[in-house]
């Protein structure tokens, strides 16, 4: 092979996992999205926060692994913004907020940006 076939099957890689990564926030916003509507049982509420929280906590792992390939900052920003998406989950499932829409527009923002 290659480098050029090997470059170029790395960056389709690359653009296979954004894809994956876009539509599984695409999955957790659809959740949140049909909670902010208000019709939601207990268990919807629990199942939509935890996808969420998990989503994001395979994200933060991922992004704290040192072959990660984003510079170091832009991992540490998103690392952030990861921590906050899991407290407020956290803080939504004990109903210590109701205030779902911060959390649809910080996944939204992510989302886009892949």
């Amino acid at each position: 092979m290659t480098f050029e076939a090997y470059e170029a099957v790395v960056e389709d890689s690359g653009h296979e996992a954004r894809g994956r990564e876009r539509r599984a926030l695409s999955l957790g916003i659809d959740q949140l999205e049909r909670l902010q509507g208000g019709r939601f049982s207990i268990e919807d509420l629990v199942q939509s926060l935890l996808y969420v929280r998990r989503l994001w906590t395979i994200f933060i792992e991922d992004l704290a692994h040192p072959e990660n390939g984003l510079p170091e900052q832009l991992r540490a920003d998103i690392i952030s913004i990861g921590v906050w998406v899991v407290k407020e989950s956290d803080r939504l499932r004990e109903e210590k907020s109701n205030d779902v829409m911060q959390l649809i527009e910080i996944n939204r923002l992510i989302r886009d940006a892949l």
